[in-house]
């Protein structure tokens, strides 16, 4: 498992995870759940490794030379 997510790429993606955490605190009912969305992009921002990426064939770090 090679990592395919960059560094700005990950800070855009705990600050989507941040903003549907807070989904839990700012709706009601069972629409509060939908926070738990956030988990998949602070999964892969913290693995820097996006499955969807990969099938993909993209990546968002630097190459190595």
């Amino acid at each position: 498992m090679q990592a395919n997510v960059g560094s700005v790429d990950r800070a855009i993606r705990i600050i989507i995870a941040l903003a549907l955490f807070s989904l839990f605190f700012l709706l009601d009912g069972n629409l509060r759940y939908l926070a738990v969305i956030g988990f998949v992009p602070l999964v892969t921002a913290l693995a820097s490794w996006c499955p969807l990426y990969s099938l993909l064939g993209l990546s968002t770090c630097p190459r190595k030379t």
